[in-house]
């Protein structure tokens, strides 16, 4: 009798492992499914990305620039002197709107 009471406790525990391991299995989706849910909302949160084909973006470029070359030649006993005098100034500047089209 004691023998049958062995087997009868491991049939037990092992009806119990299959129960838990069936309903482990049947909230697997429900799982899946919140954390899919939490993972688009994150998303959506952070709202819409940079999408290379379609921008809209704003340039204009301006370059302003002045140049002044003074050069003097001397004449000198020992030959010819040049002296070179140079002078820029220069503005750069960027602005103005783009749009980039669509698929």
């Amino acid at each position: 009798m004691f023998r049958i009471r062995r087997g009868q406790s491991s049939l037990e525990y092992i009806i119990l492992l299959t129960v838990v391991i069936s309903a482990l299995l049947g909230i697997e989706n429900y799982f899946k499914r919140g954390l899919q849910g939490r993972w688009k909302s994150a998303m959506d949160e952070l709202g819409d990305q940079y999408d290379p084909r379609t921008t809209n973006a704003s340039v204009r470029h301006v370059l302003t620039a002045n140049a002044v070359t003074y050069v003097t030649a001397i004449n000198g006993t020992n030959g010819i002197w040049t002296f070179r005098s140079d002078s820029t100034n220069s503005i750069e500047t960027k602005s103005g709107f783009i749009t980039v089209g669509g698929y």
